[in-house]
């Protein structure tokens, strides 16, 4: 293959153009022009004998001429050689303002086609398509939460593991929103989003199988990784096939996936974990309990969505930015006529015969298959688009996007830190108002004195003093929350006992067996053993008891996600009317003043109203968010500078996380200032953003 700067004195020609009533015309499709009339004249239009009459496809673009030109051709080809050879050596910022008054001049005209489009049957096919994208991507933040108390029991799991594994889904959406973003800008919408959604699906299923913490926790990685891309290509790509007058309703009304997405997972967690039984055992080593299944449940709405984007085009936005106008003009007449037809109007034609797309700037590296080997040829591709992508990201922080991109990143990062802090924080309170008075109910015992009894039923809840236990047996039971505090057993014998946070401190055992149990070492604190024996513990973890409280956590969840609707319908019909900026300001500001209501909050049911008052009101400003964050970047842009908001979203959700967490039962004064401060600062920050409800798609 030739070089790119061969490749433009060969097949570029002037850029020179008129613009007359709709339509563009000017030369051949060499200047950047669709062109579905008729052709210019003679001059322009030359060819040479060998090539006259083959089709576009039959015509050989790199110079592999064959024949000898016509005579009467060489002048025009001279003119074209000179014009080519003029743009290579242009100064690369002259090439960029004319590719930005090109694509000023077709967001006006795509603007224009997609109104004459029609907004209908399409639309709302595509809709639905990546609304179950986006709800893969809400049931994605909640499945670990859900899954984590049982499985750090059915993977022992240490206190710092669990806490590994509650934050690792955020750490690989980070990463995929900033890589996948980059890349849809490179690639496509669509292919990115199928790749994206085909590692999710593919990881999410295996982590339902493995049994092992570390490669639990590497599926789970690599499953956020490929959910992370959703949110960037999703709000692009939707974007891009609605007008400016149906953009903000539209994109709010597709946010509501991401609300029935932590509503399916809460449905599906509650009908499923509790039941210990859905599952099986192959052998001793392997246990595929109820949990997994849930896992794999959870998985459905991203295959789901992966199968139907199968029948959706790419986007026609994006291939005109890259040049490819037929293929972006069949795209726009299957969608003019589907819409048509779903009205009952398939008479009307679709009218637009020329588009106009960008100049082409970018440097691409074509390698022939037969040089080098396969992994040099895929190391060369993978570089250049590396090197593009990261272009991408700084053309973000260039004068022009500077300070729109800081005063988004501050928003966007404000709003997670509170957001994500206070949905972990309020459960983690539910939980520490019902350890509390359950501790409350607990029994206590004092200097009790129990000889040649068997113990063969759950004790539970209960402290045990200065006990003397001789010649007793616990067989078949179980320990829930017993502790026996300096007491003595002597000549006692358990038998396959299985307990749930029961400890023995400062006790004395002598000529006792312990069977068959899960009574570890770091069960024993401080205490004594005289010719005592522990044959064949129990192998592996064991599941604990069901807890009672299970069904409100899950309770708390679905109302969490379904308080959230009347927010969504509000800003959808009111996102248009009243402005993005006025949208993100007021439900920050708003969703501040109810923060100060959680001091108020000193019971579970009082936190739950307090929850769904919150989340109701924030929800707004997450959608117009995702609805300026759109309209502010060009459409060569708008997936990266997305994806690298959403990452910084996702750090301040890990750091809302480990935050708020850690002050529960401590105190709820440092979690509720930090929202609030959080929120206010991002709400005022928000009203210096330009609004975009009136301007075109870039």
């Amino acid at each position: 293959m030739m070089d790119d700067g061969y490749r433009n004195q060969v097949n570029q020609v002037s850029d020179d153009y008129r613009y007359q009533g709709t339509n563009y015309e000017g030369y051949p499709p060499q200047d950047g022009y669709y062109h579905g009339g008729e052709q210019p004249g003679q001059e322009e239009d030359a060819q040479s004998d060998a090539t006259e009459g083959h089709d576009e496809d039959d015509e050989v673009y790199e110079g592999e001429y064959q024949g000898i030109p016509h005579p009467d051709d060489v002048k025009a080809k001279q003119k074209k050689k000179a014009a080519g050879m003029a743009d290579e050596f242009r100064d690369h910022a002259d090439l960029v303002a004319e590719r930005m008054e090109d694509e000023e001049q077709l967001a006006h005209q795509y603007e224009t086609i997609i109104e004459e489009c029609s907004h209908g049957r399409f639309q709302w096919t595509l809709f639905i398509v990546l609304g179950l994208a986006l709800m893969a991507d809400g049931v994605e933040v909640f499945v670990v939460g859900f899954v984590l108390p049982s499985a750090e029991k059915d993977m022992c799991l240490s206190s710092s593991n669990k806490g590994m594994l509650g934050l690792i889904v955020y750490l690989g959406m980070m990463l995929g929103a900033v890589l996948w973003g980059g890349l849809a800008d490179k690639l496509g919408r669509k292919q990115c989003l199928i790749l994206s959604l085909s590692i999710n699906a593919t990881f999410a299923f295996l982590s339902s199988f493995v049994q092992g913490y570390g490669f639990f926790l590497f599926c789970r990685l690599i499953s956020g990784f490929g959910i992370g891309g959703t949110l960037p290509i999703v709000f692009a790509y939707f974007s891009e096939f609605l007008s400016r007058e149906k953009r903000g309703e539209h994109l709010s009304w597709l946010c509501m996936f991401w609300m029935i997405g932590g509503l399916y997972a809460s449905v599906m967690a509650w009908s499923i974990i509790p039941h210990y039984g859905w599952g099986f055992s192959m052998g001793t080593n392997y246990h595929f309990h109820s949990w997994r299944v849930f896992v794999v449940v959870c998985s459905l709405p991203c295959i789901a969505s992966l199968v139907a984007l199968k029948f959706m085009p790419e986007s026609p936005r994006f291939l005109l930015e890259i040049g490819k106008h037929d293929e972006a003009w069949m795209i726009l007449k299957q969608i003019h006529d589907t819409n048509m037809r779903a009205k009952g109007e398939p008479e009307r034609v679709f009218t637009v015969a020329n588009i106009k797309t960008p100049k082409q700037i970018d440097e691409f590296i074509e390698i022939q298959s037969s040089t080098g080997t396969w992994y040099q040829r895929s190391f060369v591709r993978a570089t250049t688009t590396a090197k593009q992508v990261l272009d991408n990201v700084l053309y973000c922080l260039t004068a022009q996007y500077r300070m729109n991109t800081l005063f988004l990143a501050i928003v966007w990062f404000t709003m997670a830190l509170s957001y994500y802090g206070l949905i972990v924080w309020f459960p983690d309170m539910i939980r520490y108002y019902q350890e509390e008075a359950y501790k409350s109910r607990e029994k206590i015992f004092h200097h009790e004195e129990v000889k040649h009894f068997t113990f063969n039923f759950t004790l539970e809840n209960q402290l045990h003093r200065d006990g003397t236990y001789f010649n007793d047996k616990f067989i078949k039971m179980k320990f829930k929350d017993v502790t026996f505090e300096d007491s003595v057993f002597e000549e006692c014998y358990f038998e396959d006992v299985t307990s749930s946070d029961t400890f023995f401190k400062g006790c004395t055992f002598i000529s006792t067996i312990f069977y068959n149990t899960d009574l570890y070492e770091h069960k024993f604190i401080d205490c004594t053993f005289e010719n005592s024996t522990f044959l064949e513990q129990k192998q592996g973890c064991h599941l604990d008891f069901e807890q009672d409280n299970d069904f409100l956590i899950y309770l708390v969840s679905f109302l969490g996600s379904l308080s959230v609707l009347p927010g969504n319908i509000i800003s959808a019909l009111l996102m248009d009317k009243i402005g993005r900026i006025k949208m993100i300001g007021g439900s920050m500001l708003i969703s501040a003043v109810c923060c100060f209501f959680l001091f108020f909050g000193n019971s579970e049911s009082a936190m739950i109203g307090w929850q769904c008052l919150f989340c109701s009101t924030s929800i707004a400003a997450w959608n117009a968010l995702d609805v300026i964050t759109v309209e502010l970047y060009p459409t060569h842009k708008r997936a990266t500078a997305f994806g690298i908001l959403n990452g910084l979203c996702k750090i301040g959700a890990i750091l809302g996380n480990s935050i708020f967490a850690s002050f529960v039962g401590i105190t709820k004064v440092v979690p509720i200032l930090l929202a609030s401060t959080a929120l206010v600062a991002g709400g005022l920050l928000a009203l210096r953003l330009p609004e975009t409800r009136d301007q075109v798609l870039m």
